[in-house]
């Protein structure tokens, strides 16, 4: 068996390899490194799958995100409400930008923003939502819309764990993650869903005026070469990431397959371990698995993690620490205990190896594991 990784990039490359490096050769001989036409080309086909009119690619998700934020010319000290569990990116632009992250708690089942505490948080000083579709699912996004619209608030969604990921909506319409709101992000850091060879990224959205002042920005905010209508910043996506992301798309729907036939190889191994609570699969939105999280008691993690380990298997703990008790964000004035919810789910949360590789012989091994030490 080879060796067990989280994410088997060398492996999933090796499946492509003649696709990508054909498209990768092709930039190389065309020597168009910087915005050359494959970047057009997998704008449109993402747009395409998307069944989003405007995607605008840049030069990772972290970017897309500042990018959102700064085109929708948002006051300074403005309020921004974004989960506590979550990755630090959401929180860092909005810091980064003059702007107060206002965090608030979530699900405790899908780990989602909790649009019951988004409403309480509101003051009048908010100005935006950041909902994260956070490890392949959807947030409430009808909810969230409902409220933003409501109140006259901006929804931004970060998309960088979803990318493929459905919502429907009370009537049965279908959106893809990240088309919802006014703004969505992405992320294609390798370990993505839909992820490239270094990093990239790019930004969604529905509205055409907004779409030109998207591009302006992530262009240095040239309106035309050499004529700035605003201030913006130098994030591109390059040419041989896109050639290779465009081959990489025409295969997400088999990637999210296979990862969904892991999620229910895991979801069976573990369904008798009363000590073990497997993903809970919202009825909102179909589950893309961009990380396999298991919640174990808290007092046991460290242990199994620990025993994984000694077997040869990798694990993770996204996240071991909510984004308030972090020493950056000690100025908010946020204390332990103010959102229960994120605290225990860092207390208990363990992800298991999830990729597009993985053999039902590699998934046995890491199931026998986890089983054998529960059950001590």
């Amino acid at each position: 068996m080879n060796q067990l990784q989280m994410v088997d990039l060398k492996g999933q490359y090796q499946r492509l390899k003649p696709e990508i490096d054909a498209a990768m050769q092709a930039v190389v001989e065309s020597t168009a490194f910087i915005n050359g036409p494959q970047v057009k080309t997998f704008s449109q086909h993402l747009a395409q799958y998307l069944q989003v009119d405007h995607v605008i690619p840049c030069a990772n998700g972290t970017d897309a995100l500042q990018i959102a934020l700064m085109a929708l010319d948002l006051p300074a000290g403005g309020e921004v409400i974004v989960p506590a569990f979550n990755y630090v990116a959401t929180a860092e632009v909005i810091a980064l930008l003059g702007l107060t992250p206002v965090f608030v708690d979530v699900l405790p089942d899908t780990f989602c923003i909790d649009p019951a505490k988004v409403r309480a948080a509101i003051t009048e000083r908010t100005v935006a939502i950041m909902p994260v579709h956070l490890f392949g699912q959807c947030a409430p996004m009808e909810e969230l819309m409902d409220l933003a619209i409501a109140q006259e608030l901006f929804v931004i969604e970060d998309n960088a764990q979803a990318i493929g990921a459905q919502y429907v909506d009370a009537e049965g319409n279908t959106s893809f993650a990240g088309t919802i709101g006014h703004i969505g992000t992405t992320s294609f850091f390798p370990s993505k869903n839909l992820g490239c060879m270094g990093d990239g990224g790019a930004i969604f959205t529905q509205d055409e005026e907004l779409a030109a002042v998207l591009q302006q920005i992530a262009n240095h905010g040239q309106q035309k070469k050499y004529h700035y209508s605003r201030v913006g910043v130098n994030s591109r996506l390059d040419t041989l990431q896109a050639a290779l992301l465009d081959v990489k798309l025409g295969h997400l729907d088999d990637f999210i397959l296979r990862r969904q036939k892991a999620a229910m190889f895991y979801d069976a191994a573990f369904a008798e371990l009363e000590q073990v609570k497997i993903p809970t699969l919202a009825p909102y939105s179909s589950h893309v698995f961009h990380q396999y999280t298991l919640q174990v008691p808290a007092e046991q993690r460290e242990g199994l993690k620990a025993h994984l380990q000694s077997k040869g298997i990798p694990s993770m703990v996204y996240y071991p620490v909510p984004l308030h008790l972090h020493a950056a964000y000690a100025y908010l004035g946020y204390k332990a205990g103010d959102f229960p919810v994120s605290e225990e789910l860092c207390r208990k949360v363990i992800s298991l190896p999830m990729h597009t590789e993985l053999t039902q012989d590699q998934q046995q091994y890491i199931t026998d594991a986890v089983v054998a030490f529960m059950k001590v």
